[in-house]
């Protein structure tokens, strides 16, 4: 029978990424980092800009999106789950609230941003300012 040898430094490894694992939760059991939270899809027409940002199990009402020149900012609460009776036996599913602000690549239309919450991915539609619009410029020739 082999015997298994005692490897400290391994041992502190792993000590040390649960460690980081489990400070990484934030607080209040929520493990949404501000931030970070949720990953967003950002790209661009010649005249809108546009946003994606999974957020399954979020109801409409627990969302806000507010625009202000060129940042968008999400806000949103994720409720904990509730279970009468029983007992957790693993909880990765994360709960609380986030913000996340990004700035956008130009100034943003914000009377006529839309936004629509469709299996679970908000997808948003930010018409771009007319003043960061590509123009064509007329050449005259003398």
């Amino acid at each position: 029978m082999l015997a298994t040898r005692w490897e400290p430094w391994t041992e502190l490894n792993r000590l040390s990424r649960e460690m980081d694992r489990l400070f990484s939760r934030g607080t209040n059991g929520s493990v949404m980092g501000v931030g970070s939270y949720p990953a967003l899809n950002v790209w661009e027409d010649d005249d809108n800009l546009f946003a994606e940002a999974e957020l399954p199990g979020f109801c409409m009402d627990d969302l806000e999106i507010y625009v202000t020149g060129n940042q968008l900012t999400l806000k949103g609460e994720r409720k904990p789950p509730e279970h009468e009776g029983g007992t957790w036996h693993r909880q990765e599913r994360g709960y609380g609230k986030f913000s996340r602000m990004v700035e956008l690549p130009g100034d943003i239309d914000a009377e006529n941003v839309s936004a629509e919450f469709k299996n679970g991915v908000l997808h948003i539609t930010l018409p771009k300012s007319e003043a960061v619009k590509p123009r064509r410029i007329e050449v005259k020739a003398n």
